[in-house]
């Protein structure tokens, strides 16, 4: 097989187990914000348990990030040697600062999130709980910079050195604040919300279902589904302005995602089926000039097609028009979930349909699939460019590097991963059926470290 190929498969294998992790570890740092913030107004010992239970999930979820994501560093000095030249001084230096800035507030303060229940003021461990959330987050807006500028590169001049081009930083600020960061960080940030609160609702609708833990699971819910409800409207907001933001940095991204061809006013597709030797969508359903009006709020305004570029700078179409309508039609589902379940909430009826709550159990899948498929939209309609319009994919990888080398180390990669993966769902799953410990008031962890530090005054 082809190394290239290869490589890009590994790579995207790498990635994408990896991502798995990390959007449920920001989602759910929000919402233990949230736990522990109402434990320490109400002191009742029920969001004790809620906290409690959710930091040993966000702790094995943490591990696992951490895990899965060492690897992608090592592979762009192995697989992608070229491309790490090229960016080395863009991409190294948001990653220092996602290493710097990032990673180490959250992981210094997890060990007092984890172990200082008994040893810390309440006071201190909530603002623990804070700064570990802040830090997932920070992590994200670092990661997502360096992509970013990927996409839409800015502050950067060319120094060719030896004959070997690289891109250098003139204005830092400009490359943190390209074109398109902000856009894809909230709506990466929303994804992410979005996977951390339907996961506590999957596991709260089990106990619901289960008959156990069952005030434990109310509490949890509600306290998720307002996260869903603001997250999936709020997706939708970010989706839509990262969409206008893409037909004036990437139009021929913009084109790929409804399959237009031509230049003019531009149908809004619901599904279909991109014939691309045809130049046309086969079996679909369209809106006439809707998406003319979404980008620039006139139906008969005409917006780029695929014909405008040459066929060698066009990605492949199909991929990138389903990936894309399919996560729009996940984020739709999402946001139906979130509004139904809190209207049945509302109705008082949310807790006695267990139709809803087997379809909340499984809707964890849900923001999993839509973030994976995001990316897929975002990196594959990016092709064939690897930085945009300034380095093609097929320079950037490693010419030292055999095919043989690539097969043997992807298989290797999916074994160890998939060794991972059955880890963590067993180790998920036993957390998950033990649930959470039963306090009383008298226990309680608020009262025994209210003692004793009224004692040390």
């Amino acid at each position: 097989m082809d190394t290239e190929l290869l490589s890009r498969i590994q790579f995207a294998f790498t990635i994408a187990f990896h991502y798995i992790y990390p959007p449920l570890s920001i989602g759910l740092g929000v919402l233990l914000v949230v736990m522990e913030g109402m434990y320490i107004k109400t002191k009742q010992k029920i969001y004790e348990n809620i906290t409690r239970f959710w930091i040993k999930i966000f702790s094995l979820i943490f591990a696992m990030g951490v895990a899965t994501g060492i690897v992608m560093e090592f592979e762009f000095g192995t697989n992608w040697a070229t491309y790490s030249r090229f960016v080395g001084d863009v991409f190294g230096s948001a990653l220092a600062a996602e290493g710097v800035f990032a990673f180490f507030l959250e992981s210094g303060f997890l060990a007092i999130l984890v172990f200082g229940w008994k040893r810390v003021s309440p006071k201190m461990h909530f603002f623990s709980t804070i700064m570990v959330s802040f830090g997932s987050m920070l992590s994200a807006v670092w990661i997502v910079v360096a992509n970013s500028w990927q996409q839409t590169p800015a502050g950067y001049h060319l120094q060719n050195n030896n004959g070997v081009m690289r891109a250098e930083i003139t204005d830092f600020w400009a490359m943190v604040f390209n074109p398109s960061s902000v856009d894809r960080l909230l709506h990466t940030l929303s994804g992410a919300w979005l996977a951390g609160a339907f996961l506590v609702l999957s596991v709260s609708a089990f106990y619901i279902l289960k008959n156990r833990h069952v005030d434990f699971g109310k509490k949890s819910m509600k306290i998720a589904l307002s996260l869903a409800v603001f997250a999936s409207l709020f997706q939708l907001f970010t989706g839509h302005q990262s969409a206008v933001g893409i037909s004036k940095t990437q139009p021929v991204k913009l084109a790929a995602f409804e399959g237009h061809y031509e230049t003019k006013s531009a149908p809004l597709y619901l599904f279909g089926w991109v014939n691309d030797s045809e130049q046309k969508v086969n079996f679909g359903i369209a809106i006439p000039g809707m998406l003319s009006y979404l980008v620039y709020g006139d139906v008969q305004t005409p917006l780029k097609g695929l014909n405008e570029f040459k066929p060698e700078d066009r990605p492949p179409v199909n991929i990138v028009f389903q990936s894309y309508h399919l996560m729009v039609a996940i984020g739709m589902t999402l946001i139906g979930l979130s509004f139904l379940s809190l209207a049945l909430l509302r109705k008082e009826r949310l807790f006695k349909s267990k139709l809803m709550m087997k379809i909340l159990v499984v809707s964890v899948l849900l923001p999993q699939a839509a973030n994976q498929l995001g990316w897929i939209s975002a990196e594959v309609g990016r092709q064939p460019w690897i930085v945009y319009n300034l380095l093609r994919t097929k320079d950037a990888f490693s010419k030292s590097v055999t095919s043989g080398g690539v097969l043997f180390s992807l298989i290797l990669f999916t074994i160890i991963y998939a060794l991972l993966f059955v880890l963590f769902l067993f180790l998920l799953d036993r957390k998950i059926k033990h649930g959470p410990e039963e306090s009383s008031d008298s226990d309680s962890v608020y009262s025994e470290q209210r003692i004793i530090f009224e004692k040390n005054k």
